[in-house]
């Protein structure tokens, strides 16, 4: 192992996430492919080895640190970029059925090949916008864990991500810093949208101090025949 993936090994071995060498391999590879493409497509401002580890895999992986995903099932990654966090969190739990949404194709088809590349098993990447997909019968209610890591303002995201929560599942915002007045300001979404605010947990990244929280909603009921409205509006005109 070089000092990087010594130090993330460590790190997540602390938090009881124990990577194997086939795991931290794929990690390795999922980081080239990231650097390799990146000089073709904007995936990612962040191509220095020690900072993608820190800034993207760690960070991905730490909402394990506070949700169990031994107990969760199937999760949704809705704007997922370069795939941050569901690859990363699929790579430490293999167990993990995982759907990605994202409205870029050309990032589809990276995530497609970082998929086939590492050899992960149930990963189904999805091109479309959220507001859509949700409205489909494969997706709506469905998931034990949706996940947006830094997409947009908790209002609109609330509207984007809670149509795939099923019944008693978690949505989980991934947020950088103190997210109180976003918070604030999406009660009412919450509450249109058969949702209640649950926990805030609150880390830094290991070496660079960062603020990071996570933002966890329970799903009450099932998504009202409403929501999402037509593409675009939730974060145009969020729900306040």
């Amino acid at each position: 192992m070089n000092s990087t993936e010594t130090w993330f090994a460590e790190r997540l071995q602390e938090r009881g996430v124990a990577l194997s060498p086939l795991q931290l391999q794929q990690f390795q590879t999922y980081y080239e492919l990231l650097v390799e493409w990146n000089e073709k497509m904007n995936l990612t401002g962040i191509t220095e080895r020690e900072a993608v580890y820190e800034k993207h895999f760690y960070d991905s992986v730490s909402l394990s640190f506070f949700l169990n995903m031994n107990e969760t099932s199937s999760i949704a990654d809705i704007g997922s970029g370069a795939g941050f966090p569901s690859l990363p969190l699929k790579i430490c739990f293999p167990h993990l059925k995982v759907t990605i949404v994202d409205s870029l194709n050309k990032r589809i088809q990276f995530l497609q090949h970082v998929v086939e590349r590492l050899g992960l098993q149930d990963v189904f990447c999805v091109h479309g916008r959220a507001e859509d997909i949700s409205r489909l019968a494969a997706h709506r209610d469905r998931y034990d864990l949706v996940t947006a890591r830094a997409v947009a303002r908790l209002s609109g995201l609330n509207e984007l991500c809670l149509p795939f929560v099923r019944r008693g599942g978690v949505f989980a915002s991934m947020k950088g810093a103190d997210p109180a007045e976003e918070v604030q300001e999406s009660k009412r979404s919450l509450s249109e949208l058969k949702a209640k605010l649950v926990d805030i947990h609150h880390l830094k990244l290991p070496f660079e101090q960062s603020d990071r929280h996570i933002i966890v909603i329970n799903k009450l009921a099932e998504t009202p025949a409403k929501y999402p409205r037509k593409a675009g509006l939730p974060l145009k005109q969020p729900i306040v």
